[in-house]
């Protein structure tokens, strides 16, 4: 899907935002889609590399049917070349190897799957889903007739095409904004701007968005940074989650500082005086910034500890107090 026939057996792609024009007998910048005589083909569609039953408050997904478990799956593969990935062993695999490893399953299998575990929603993770995206879209599809719901954790590069044709059966995506445009150029090989865009189009689109920053001090932790980002969520919707979590050195990052809590509570701070009802604070359990406050009368509503949900007072949708409408998509 999403690409189209150049001269001398040449493709352009036009799944995500890299937009790669490809070679006969080469792969974009993924490494999971080749040109084979001047036809563009997946090669990871339905390898999984993982499946796992997680808590949805993993993704991070605050807002969204939170105690609830989704189903996760994962290829190799990613259109990101991220310093700092947690999960470069398969995300990176494809650059440095030519074999595409992974188990064949079906839709039909991780659906089925999905019903048997008793997951409420099946996780596109771990990778970017975009990049495989047709193996994505059929079990998209088949889930919403079961009325299993579909997420995404996602770098926000996925193409207008891409995300126009994913929508009607994507409830929910958590989307990185990751820094500004020279820490996403410097960090992960890629621009600013695509993922801006794409977090205004999913939200428009109706799909449930939160957006998490792994908050890198030297990197990403400037007032400046932190105020951009805070800005930009305002512009869109000031009831969309922002999730600022604490950075584990790891892959190519490893001489940066673990990120500490006077960090994350400054970037919470920066969120909340900007004007964000909803601010998280991720990777640090028991500090108290990733419990849930109704904005109005500053109730607490969902304590959480880690991906543990401890208590639950919001009903139909509203602080159990003041009846102030919480956003999200409630069980």
């Amino acid at each position: 899907m999403f690409y189209e026939k150049l001269d001398g057996r040449a493709v352009k792609c036009f799944l995500c935002m890299h937009h790669c024009s490809i070679a006969d007998g080469k792969r974009g910048i993924c490494g999971v889609r080749e040109n084979k005589d001047g036809t563009l083909y997946s090669l990871v569609y339905g390898k999984m590399v993982s499946m796992n039953i997680d808590p949805i408050e993993k993704k991070p997904l605050y807002h969204f049917m939170p105690g609830s478990r989704s189903f996760s799956i994962a290829t190799v593969g990613c259109n990101f070349k991220c310093l700092h990935c947690q999960n470069y062993d398969i995300s990176q695999y494809p650059k440095k190897a030519n074999d595409i490893p992974g188990e064949a399953v079906t839709p039909e299998e991780v659906v089925a799957a999905a019903e048997r575990a008793g997951c409420e929603s099946i996780s596109y993770t771990y990778t970017e889903p975009t990049i495989f995206f047709e193996f994505v879209f059929d079990c998209a599809r088949l889930a919403h007739q079961k009325r299993i719901k579909n997420v995404f954790v996602s770098n926000g590069y996925t193409s207008p095409e891409a995300t126009t044709t994913i929508a009607p059966f994507l409830d929910a995506n958590n989307i990185d904004l990751k820094g500004d445009d020279a820490f996403y150029k410097k960090v992960c090989g890629a621009r600013l701007q695509p993922v801006l865009d794409t977090i205004k189009l999913m939200k428009s689109l109706g799909v449930w968005v939160e957006v998490t920053t792994l908050v890198i001090e030297s990197y990403n932790d400037s007032d400046e940074s932190l105020n951009n980002i805070a800005d930009f969520i305002k512009s869109v919707d000031p009831s969309i989650p922002w999730h600022v979590t604490k950075f584990y050195p790891t892959y190519k990052l490893i001489d940066a500082p673990y990120t500490s809590v006077e960090t994350l509570k400054r970037a919470r701070e920066a969120g909340i005086k900007k004007g964000l009802k909803y601010v998280y604070e991720g990777n640090v359990p028991g500090e108290g910034g990733e419990n849930t406050y109704c904005p109005d009368c500053g109730e607490l509503l969902i304590e959480r500890f880690g991906f543990q949900l401890r208590q639950n007072r919001i009903e139909n949708g509203r602080c159990f107090k003041c009846m102030t409408k919480i956003e999200g998509i409630w069980r």
